[in-house]
């Protein structure tokens, strides 16, 4: 983080320098306000959130979100990626560390996040963004208004939610995919948040990560020549990815939360017979729930919540149907339970 001259007698810690540039956005259920030293930082927030529908819940009072460049960071040039993050506690404070200089703090008893940014790692945006800054807005928004954060994409219908889970390669990002191009609104690819309250479901459905080898499935011109031109990125476990921006695909984004009434497992075995979609009853849902959201169990209330989604329509989903028709189904299902 940026350092100043020690016993500097007038501003030993930097806290005079006012923030140029503003930026305010309505995410996940909460007011956001970005601060930024300099132009370049406020664009991160930007990448992340510019242009998508406000989501509106009510139950946090106003979050800020401050950007500040740090000192360089002196990794080689050559350095192929960033160090992998560090998860830090203590004293109301959470959040993760690169090294002693790029960090995101984030303190959800006063509404605040502190992300500061090297040179280096301001050259590498994505990087910056998905380390730094959605781990500042993330942990920020789940922590002050008490949501329940899974590891889950969700789609909805009206106001009427799927959550879609399983691991990561499981098939979340190409199912969402095939339900947005039916008609369904995209509420988040892999990071979903729960009202325990009211359970809405929230997120953001800026992108959708899709592996390469899967794309010459894609049978829409428009999204091949779109994807055609989109960044490829290899994640740590070596799968390449390429990155669908959703804005401006005329694909829907859900804006204000959907009411969650429907869970998706998907599995990464094949289904036992003609028909993929398997109903699961109550007890089989919390058992699912507590053994893919480890992170959510730990958290207040998350037992109550179990019990409430447990009592909601559920099924496991099989491999080996096409994924359009798995979106049909999936849209039939949500369309059913409303009527």
């Amino acid at each position: 983080m940026r350092m100043t001259p020690l016993g500097d007698p007038v501003d030993p810690f930097d806290e005079q320098t006012s923030p140029r540039w503003r930026r305010q956005a309505h995410l996940l259920g909460a007011s956001f306000e970005f601060l930024a030293d300099d132009e370049a930082l406020l664009a991160l927030a930007d990448a992340a959130y510019a242009g998508l529908p406000p989501q509106r819940l009510g139950n946090a009072a106003p979050l800020q979100v401050r950007l500040r460049r740090g000192d360089a960071a002196g990794w080689p040039p050559d350095l192929e990626r960033p160090p992998a993050a560090r998860h830090l506690s203590g004293a109301g404070v959470v959040g993760v560390a690169l090294d002693a200089v790029n960090m995101a703090l984030v303190m959800p008893e006063l509404g605040r996040a502190l992300v500061t940014v090297s040179p280096e790692l301001l050259a590498r945006p994505r990087d910056a963004r998905i380390e730094l800054v959605e781990c500042a807005v993330y942990q920020l928004a789940a922590r002050a208004q008490g949501l329940h954060a899974l590891h889950a994409g969700a789609v909805a219908l009206d106001d009427r939610a799927a959550l879609l889970i399983g691991h990561s390669g499981a098939g979340k990002s190409t199912l969402t995919l095939q339900a947005m191009r039916q008609g369904l609104a995209g509420v988040t690819e892999d990071g979903a948040f729960l009202d325990p309250v009211s359970l809405r479901v929230l997120g953001v459905p800026g992108f959708l990560h899709l592996r390469t080898d899967s794309l010459d499935r894609i049978d829409d011109p428009a999204l091949r020549a779109r994807l055609a031109v989109s960044p490829v990125i290899r994640r740590r476990s070596g799968a390449e990815k390429a990155v669908l921006d959703l804005r401006g695909t005329g694909l829907a984004l859900a804006g204000d939360p959907p009411a969650l009434a429907l869970l998706v497992f998907l599995s990464p075995e094949p289904a036992a017979g003609p028909d993929p979609w398997r109903p699961l009853a109550p007890h089989e849902v919390a058992a699912r729930l507590a053994a893919t959201q480890p992170y959510a169990a730990w958290r207040p209330g998350w037992a109550d919540t179990v019990e409430r989604c447990a009592h909601l329509p559920a099924f496991e989903l099989g491999r080996g149907r096409d994924p359009g028709d798995n979106a049909a189904r999936l849209r039939l299902l949500l369309g059913a339970g409303a009527a």
